[in-house]
């Protein structure tokens, strides 16, 4: 059983919907099923971010527009992928990029990669959501993180997501204390490397800590070589139905 806060655990009873995130498929010429799977009625997903190229490219890709423009007309949000490098990627940078993803995809909002956790660097990523919503009023942000970051990020952030990585430390894990006072749906999970006869027992643990936006696979990293994100999961209809059926809630 996971260490769980006694602050984390009272959220199971708030009764809110779990929907998936997909953190980034493969390019649409590699895998164009998996992007019109996800444009199927029903599938239960809050958003899926766009990576064309470590970012949006050099040049409009007619592909990942098809691939976008599929989403947004089955109602999907589309997150264009930005990586802040912990911090170091200048600001410049980032709005370019950003830019792109709004003229080439009309993207619905960011998914800020590695982004920083620590109380020093919180002012930075501030200037950045306020500067991104400058040039999207309605851009829905949401902070890579990985792990808990200083409870001050949430209170720019459409979303935080406070796990990314193995089964194997998230079936161990904790939530920390302060993200009880915030709802589920500001708090995302991202699990590779989950089998399938673990996946109740994953979503238990999503519940538990208050985070319900998921995403769940089978894949492994390979030691850092492989992107496990970037196919579906050998179990996806198995998921898509177990949330969908509001078997999380």
């Amino acid at each position: 059983m996971p260490h769980l806060t006694s602050t984390a655990a009272d959220t199971t009873s708030t009764g809110v919907h779990t929907a998936l995130g997909v953190p980034g498929y493969a390019h649409p010429l590699v895998a164009p099923a998996q992007w019109v799977e996800l444009a199927r009625p029903g599938t239960p997903l809050n958003w899926v971010v766009l990576n064309v190229a470590a970012g949006p490219g050099i040049r409009s890709d007619p592909r990942c527009l098809e691939a976008t423009s599929l989403l947004r007309g089955a109602g999907v949000r589309v997150l264009g992928h930005l990586d802040l490098v912990h911090g170091a990627r200048a600001l410049g940078n980032l709005l370019r990029d950003a830019h792109r993803y709004l003229d080439w995809y009309q993207v619905d909002g960011f998914l800020l990669d590695r982004c920083p956790g620590e109380r020093t660097l919180l002012p930075e990523v501030r200037r950045t959501i306020t500067t991104l919503r400058t040039i999207s009023d309605n851009a829905h942000v949401v902070l890579g993180h990985a792990g808990h970051p200083h409870p001050g990020y949430a209170e720019d952030a459409n979303q935080l997501v406070t796990f990314s990585g193995p089964w194997a430390d998230y079936r161990w894990s904790q939530a920390a204390e302060w993200t009880a006072e915030y709802p589920p749906d500001r708090f995302c999970h991202f699990v590779h490397g989950l089998p399938r006869g673990h996946l109740e027992e994953a979503l238990r643990i999503a519940r538990w800590q208050g985070a319900a936006t998921i995403y769940f696979t089978d894949r492994t990293d390979c030691g850092g070589r492989v992107d496990p994100w970037e196919t579906v999961p050998g179990y996806w209809d198995e998921i898509v139905s177990r949330i969908g059926t509001g078997v999380s809630e």
